[in-house]
């Protein structure tokens, strides 16, 4: 027998002793002692279950709310991961149940996944499929991608409950102006094939619930317009940081 089981034990007998010595001391009766020591058993052995009940249905430091996938698309450049972080680290800050795909982390781990358009579109399947199966687990899904076709966000938002597409519609010139990575120049140069907006259609998306232009609004500005509508729609509180 363990120590931990040993002290309940200890514990349990105890507090028994000490009921049984009050009532007789109050009585004078062994019986009704025996009896009243009996029932405090009883009853503290259903309290403690159901106490314990209740306790497991509450999951410490997250809150219960409404999953959703956060779906950002638009053209590498835009602010798409930028933005999905604030967003993500304000949803962990209040306590939601939230995890972060990104195109670029997810393509580290899979570096030989193409870019033609039928490899781009079984890409975006698999991690909608990925993204929809955390949502039905109750897991917020916040997920920057590309993403340029229209049949592959929409195969993604059949797949989920809650889908909100965000379109960073920031133009091609603007994206280019922030090539950090060079991407951009190497595609004009011939050195990258398939790159989207250059060799490579991008197809906005027709009724996306969030369309924003980063050319326009500041990271925090285009963070707060999302963050109000996931508070309206789904999380029902107010942004108080």
């Amino acid at each position: 027998m363990n120590k931990t089981v040993t002290k309940a034990l200890s514990w349990r007998i105890l507090g028994t002793a000490i009921t049984f010595g009050l009532v007789y001391a109050l009585t004078g009766r062994m019986d009704i002692a025996a009896i009243v020591c009996g029932f405090e058993v009883l009853i503290k052995l259903a309290v403690y279950f159901l106490h314990e009940r209740a306790w497991d249905k509450i999951s410490p430091g997250t809150k219960d709310r409404p999953a959703f996938v956060l779906w950002f698309t638009g053209l590498s450049g835009s602010g798409k991961s930028t933005i999905a972080d604030r967003v993500f680290a304000y949803l962990t800050r209040t306590g939601c149940r939230v995890t972060r795909l990104d195109g670029d982390a997810v393509r580290s781990v899979f570096p030989e996944t193409g870019f033609t358009r039928e490899e781009r579109h079984s890409h975006i399947k698999r991690v909608g499929y990925l993204a929809s199966i955390l949502e039905k687990n109750g897991v917020i899904v916040i997920s920057s991608f590309v993403s340029p076709y229209i049949e592959s966000r929409d195969f993604v938002r059949n797949l989920c409950a809650n889908f909100i597409e965000v379109y960073i519609s920031t133009p091609l010139a603007a994206c280019e102006e922030r090539d950090v990575k060079g991407l951009y120049k190497k595609a004009r140069a011939g050195e990258i094939q398939n790159f989207t907006g250059i060799d490579d259609p991008y197809e906005p998306p027709s009724k996306p619930e969030i369309i924003i232009d980063t050319e326009k609004r500041s990271i925090d500005e285009t963070a707060d317009i999302i963050i109000s509508y996931i508070n309206r729609n789904f999380l029902s509180v107010s942004r108080k940081d």
